[in-house]
């Protein structure tokens, strides 16, 4: 395992307004092997702070991905490589293929643009990867062309994370309550592959920032544990249960 962190957050902070901090002077890392598990009442600021992690949001502080802050890589490119998943994927237009066709063209996916960034390594796109994991998640392969309204909620929380996942460019992803919306079985087996891909380092996926209101799921998945509240986020001693 690398000793430099992947991920380096400093003094960063969120306002709604000015004057009106929804977070501030957070500070943490994110190494590899890592699956950090973000907890905190809602409003707490939680997704947010994963968008700014992102660069979704505006926000003050710094964030290095492997040393460098995102603008060095060019914005796109670097949300490829740190992937937010939003918790609800149903409010996209059109169907999943739509989507994940459209997804595949953009300029951050190529190689070009990883030669410019510098140090990045291109992945190669295969739009067969996402319908494989999918399927494995008990997606069946005709609601890729269903409308993203159709699906259910489960259904469309599991077809945008093998999104994700299967374009295999994301080294660190953002997960916003990825399985609200499962029973238990189905939440167990999206878990454990995720789990896996991290500890068995065999692709390129590195590390997992989670959100997750189950403390039993946390415990399940998490390494490490940070709890948002009052606008701080300080670092939890959690009995992990993996």
């Amino acid at each position: 395992m690398s000793s430099e962190p992947l991920l380096e957050v400093k003094q960063v902070g969120c306002n709604k307004a000015k004057g009106q901090p929804i977070f501030a002077d957070v500070n943490f890392d994110v190494r590899e092997g890592d699956i950090v598990i973000l907890q905190g009442k809602s409003g707490a600021g939680k997704s947010t702070l994963l968008k700014c992690l992102a660069h979704l949001n505006l926000y003050d502080g710094e964030i290095a991905f492997r040393g460098r802050t995102p603008k060095s890589y060019g914005i796109p490119l670097f949300r490829t490589h740190v992937l937010y998943v939003p918790q609800r994927p149903s409010l996209l237009p059109g169907t999943p293929r739509d989507f994940l066709n459209t997804v595949v063209k953009f300029k951050a996916h190529s190689e070009k643009a990883h030669q410019k960034a510098g140090d990045l390594v291109p992945s190669s796109v295969d739009l067969n990867e996402p319908i494989k994991l999918a399927g494995l998640w008990g997606i069946d392969k005709e609601l890729w062309d269903r409308l993203w309204t159709d699906l259910s909620g489960g259904e469309a929380q599991r077809v945008a994370l093998a999104i994700g996942v299967g374009l295999k460019s994301a080294e660190i992803l953002l997960l916003d309550e990825p399985t609200s919306a499962l029973d238990l079985q189905s939440s167990e087996k999206v878990e454990k592959y995720l789990v896996d891909a991290v500890r068995k380092k065999e692709g390129k996926l590195k590390a997992i920032v989670w959100i997750t209101h189950s403390e039993e799921q946390g415990r399940r998945v998490g390494s490490r544990f940070l709890r948002i509240e009052n606008g701080t986020l300080q670092e939890e001693r959690v009995d992990s249960g993996v």
